[in-house]
């Protein structure tokens, strides 16, 4: 993913909320949005071409969600820091990242044991050179969490409102995004996570249950202003393309959008569009279900 806009217990009648895009060359190969029959329960794309990967290994995945009877819900979304000079070919696919922590929805925490999502981020968070840069967000729908294995900031649990990450090295929270924030903090919040976050606010205030009012958010296509672009070490004109929201460039671009909508009572939405090259549309996939939220 390079772009997550998250609204956590930031409703009365919702307790997570995601509208997400994954950027990604056209050429590499990819399974949209589906059920997992190797993981029951599982719900996400597939990611068929990570490096790293070991023979008979599962693939990796950039936003799912797992859903299991009592209670055994898991969340999970990444994104990749862009940096050019800092890509190991014998990383880890960040995707299994994912996977991993996904798997364990049937793992309950034991009396006395640090919670899934905790205990998963401080593991992850003290081998940080497992993988290539990430964004990552892990939640069982009780906490939210998020670290970044290129930040100095440790694994933090997230409060309820408003969150975006996009290929920094940080999440914006609501504090962050305030009329009077300081748009020149030594990281300032990108121009699109900004916006983004702004515009999903507006939509869960008026109509938090309008799936494609969420996906016009994640359509806008502004490029930020020039003073405005991250330094990231990518070429102007590839960073120029990379600011907007949705990503339309030659060579690579938003190849999904998707939103989730899990709401108090545990009934849950997710639908995906895909795209080809230069925004193609290639299709949507609908998944609705009930989720156990109370065990």
């Amino acid at each position: 993913m390079c772009l997550v806009l998250i609204g956590w217990r930031a409703h009365p009648e919702y307790r997570l909320i995601v509208a997400a895009n994954r950027d990604e060359f056209y050429t590499r190969p990819t399974e949209s949005m589906r059920r997992w029959p190797e993981v029951p329960g599982l719900i996400g794309g597939r990611d068929t071409a990570a490096l790293g990967r070991a023979e008979g290994e599962l693939p990796g995945t950039w936003l799912g969600l797992a859903a299991q009877p009592q209670g055994n819900n898991l969340f999970a979304a990444v994104t990749n820091v862009r940096n050019p000079n800092d890509e190991r070919i014998d990383a880890r696919s960040r995707g299994a990242l994912l996977t991993d922590f996904l798997r364990r929805a049937s793992d309950r925490e034991q009396a006395g044991e640090t919670p899934v999502p905790e205990r998963y981020m401080l593991d992850v968070a003290a081998a940080p050179d497992d993988y290539n840069g990430y964004n990552l967000v892990v939640s069982d729908l009780r906490t939210l969490w998020w670290h970044s294995n290129r930040s100095a900031a440790q694994p933090r649990e997230l409060a309820a409102g408003f969150h975006g990450l996009a290929n920094g090295t940080f999440v914006a929270s609501a504090e962050m995004l305030m009329p009077n924030a300081d748009l020149d903090a030594p990281q300032p919040v990108w121009p699109k996570v900004r916006a983004g976050v702004t515009e999903l606010r507006e939509v869960v205030g008026t109509d938090p249950g309008a799936v494609d009012r969420y996906f016009d958010v994640l359509a806008d296509r502004t490029e930020a202003p020039d003073e405005r672009l991250p330094n990231t070490g990518t070429p102007y004109e590839l960073e120029r393309a990379l600011s907007a929201r949705f990503v339309a460039h030659a060579r690579q671009g938003t190849r999904a959008s998707t939103v989730l909508l899990v709401r108090e009572d545990g009934r849950f939405e997710m639908a995906e569009r895909s795209f080809g090259r230069l925004g193609e549309e290639l299709g949507e996939v609908v998944v609705r279900g009930m989720l156990d939220l109370a065990g």
